[in-house]
């Protein structure tokens, strides 16, 4: 056999693996979706088990010895591959290097205890009781402080853990970009809270019946051009999306009947999310780049379309004269001004996913002080409560009456997601700099919004960004789309004039 025809026979090898792994994954998100929206209490202990096999047996599959094998051949010849085959070669590469040396007993344990967290979260939560999440967070940290070891990293043990999320990313660049970011809204805060002018917020508290309100998100999705026939929309105690496949994308929101902004915003940020996966090219379908090239550019898709349009005066033209069919009595004589302000009111708040725009940042690096203190071995998983407690006061200049309210607020630390929080911030600095570019390049954006015809900015999205999947790094990414690497300028200037025009500054 001839070198070629090995290299060719191993490379199939290798596809064929990269394909099994990913239709296991479809299988396994297509579990865990159901565990979170329909599946009954009772049987969800037993159900851990079950999918702490599946996905022990997966990860197994990623770092198994002919992974390594496969990978070292291949990577040794990178270069006369085409480019998604060099792609699927770093993708898959990167994951290995990192994780080969995690012992599968210790992964299953971790996978088994992940899903009994996330039960062990929602009754703590609906119960106040951070006790009973104690056990299981602390022994998720614990592991998660052993995964750190396993992967390594030069400087600071939290890069190990940013870099899952976001591949290069560390905290020596992340610090002075958050930085910035605070000051900037912490100035504008205290400008906001001192201006004479007040918005009219009550607008949005009233009685918005949730029924009401499940059929105009189910009106608006297509609008924003998220594809019901190949998606849907359900609920649940914490808003996300699942995606199974490209034509199986799976929404989910949460209803409040006193704020019709809450299920109104996190379901146009879910289908950020779900768009993107929609409309990834079917030529990577079935691979490993059939994904979002990293969770702050998967988050710059949901915060530009929930912020950057769906908060804006102009899209509103279009659609509060719809929104008012369904809630006639309680948007009567509203003005597009007047919604506009009262969506766009700063109000610090308990809750991340119900904070206005510009206070939602300093939710996020509340949870990085949190995480970086926690895995340099500052700070105990049992006094989280109060020292949560601590930097809202110091951050927010509010205090949570109730765990429920602060510390028990979020899902992500149940499934080991340390690492994952500043990807809403970077979503939020991404954004910012490509709608600065699409507007250059798409000078008619603002006529579009104002007549409900998202069509041309989502296509503008598609073929810069949505279609490639995992194809280029977020680096490369952003560089090719803008013309520089992430600048946080863009979104300093997008406050700034946001709500000096809002609140009169």
């Amino acid at each position: 056999m001839t070198q070629s025809n090995v290299l060719n026979t191993t490379l199939d090898r290798f596809l064929a693996l990269d394909e099994k792994i990913v239709h296991l994954e479809s299988i396994a998100g297509l579990l865990s979706w159901d565990q979170k929206v329909i599946a009954p209490k009772k049987g969800k202990a037993q159900f851990s088990k079950s999918f702490g096999v599946l996905q022990s047996e997966i990860f197994n599959l990623m770092i198994s010895k002919e992974m390594g094998e496969l990978l070292k051949e291949l990577a040794a010849r990178s270069e006369e591959f085409d480019l998604t085959t060099k792609a699927r070669i770093r993708l898959r590469k990167h994951f290995y290097d990192r994780s080969k040396s995690i012992p599968s007993d210790l992964y299953k344990e971790y996978a088994v205890l992940c899903n009994d967290a996330n039960h062990a979260w929602e009754e703590a939560r609906e119960k106040n009781d951070f006790q009973l999440y104690l056990p299981y967070l602390q022994r998720i940290v614990d592991i998660k402080k052993q995964f750190v070891d396993f992967y390594g990293y030069e400087k600071h043990p939290y890069d190990a853990l940013l870099d899952e999320f976001e591949p290069g990313l560390t905290v020596e660049v992340l610090d002075p970009l958050f930085a910035r970011i605070r000051e900037k809204s912490i100035s504008l805060l205290e400008r906001i809270k001192g201006a004479a002018y007040k918005t009219p917020v009550e607008i949005v508290k009233q009685l918005f019946p949730t029924e009401k309100q499940k059929q105009f998100n189910r009106f608006l999705l297509p609008f924003l051009g998220f594809d019901l026939e190949a998606g849907r929309l359900d609920e649940t105690v914490h808003p996300f999306a699942q995606t199974i496949n490209t034509g199986d994308v799976r929404l989910t929101t949460r209803y409040l009947e006193h704020n019709v902004l809450s299920a109104l915003f996190g379901t146009i940020h879910e289908a950020g999310h779900g768009i993107y996966e929609q409309q990834i090219s079917q030529d990577i379908e079935g691979t490993v780049l059939c994904t979002g090239t990293s969770f702050g550019i998967h988050e710059s898709q949901s915060r530009f379309l929930e912020n950057m349009v769906g908060r804006s005066e102009t899209f509103w033209q279009f659609f509060l004269p719809k929104l008012k069919e369904f809630f006639p009595d309680q948007l009567k004589d509203v003005t597009v001004r007047e919604f506009y302000e009262a969506i766009n009111s700063v109000n610090p708040s308990f809750i991340r996913v119900e904070a206005d725009e510009l206070t939602y940042n300093l939710h996020i690096m509340l949870r990085y002080e949190i995480e970086k203190e926690l895995f340099e071995g500052k700070i105990e998983v049992k006094d989280l409560p109060a020292i949560w407690n601590q930097k809202m006061q110091e951050f927010l200049v509010i205090v949570p009456p109730t765990d429920t309210l602060g510390v028990l607020q979020d899902v992500h630390w149940s499934f080991g997601g340390f690492g994952y929080f500043p990807s809403y911030s970077l979503g939020n600095l991404y954004a910012a700099q490509l709608l600065k570019t699409m507007k250059k390049e798409l000078p008619d954006f603002e006529q579009y919004l104002s007549e409900g015809n998202l069509k041309p900015i989502m296509a503008w999205l598609r073929e810069k960004i949505h279609q490639h999947g995992s194809l280029y790094t977020p680096y490369e990414l952003i560089k090719e789309v803008t013309g520089e690497k992430l600048n946080a300028t863009y979104l300093v200037e997008y406050l700034e004039e946001k709500y000096s025009k809002v609140y009169q500054l």
